[in-house]
């Protein structure tokens, strides 16, 4: 069930991305719903810890596995609000690369948390991943098409990554959780 639910929602994910060929590139035709859902995507720090939330929640396993997607996409939304409404923290680049290599360093050593200690990770990385998307709504874009957007796709990357961790051998995930680690440490020193 859980994986034919990943498979329509990737079928999903895919028709929503599909837009005509414009004679300008960088994504500045797209407004609202669109804008929102190509941000996760395409922000390489977002689409490393939005994959690592599923794998983890999938390695944790039991309740975890909805828990923590959900606490994330919820606190998302909140963070999202705050940048929208100008909230601004100094640290917010840091903390998305800290919850990169967080997520990595978990995944590579299969580490299981308290459910309330990975749910506050969650939460918090996912306040810093929702003022950075919030933050940078387009000034003609709909709002609230917008969060819907970048809501969607970061769901759709975290059944990705439990669909991932479903299926992949431990070593793979393992492998996934080093690789997302060394790039949040890149994030940390560049």
């Amino acid at each position: 069930m859980l994986l034919s639910a990943v498979r329509r929602t990737s079928l999903l994910l895919i028709g929503l991305l599909a837009t005509p060929a414009l004679a300008h590139s960088g994504g500045a035709h797209l407004h609202g719903f669109a804008a929102g859902f190509v941000h996760p995507l395409f922000g390489w720090d977002h689409l490393l810890a939005m994959l690592a939330v599923g794998i983890w929640s999938a390695q944790q396993g039991g309740v975890r596995r909805v828990l923590l997607p959900a606490c994330f996409l919820a606190a998302m939304a909140v963070g999202g609000a705050l940048g929208m409404a100008g909230v601004q923290l100094g640290f917010t680049e840091t903390a998305i690369a800290v919850s990169v290599l967080t997520l990595g360093v978990l995944i590579a050593l299969v580490r299981t948390l308290p459910a309330p200690v990975g749910a506050a990770l969650c939460i918090v990385a996912a306040i810093c991943h929702g003022l950075a998307h919030g933050g940078e709504l387009p000034l003609a874009a709909s709002a609230t098409g917008y969060v819907l957007g970048f809501l969607l796709a970061t769901a759709g990357l975290h059944l990705a990554g439990i669909a991932l961790a479903l299926r992949m051998q431990a070593v793979w995930l393992r492998g996934f959780g080093l690789l997302a680690g060394l790039a949040g440490s890149y994030l940390l020193l560049a």
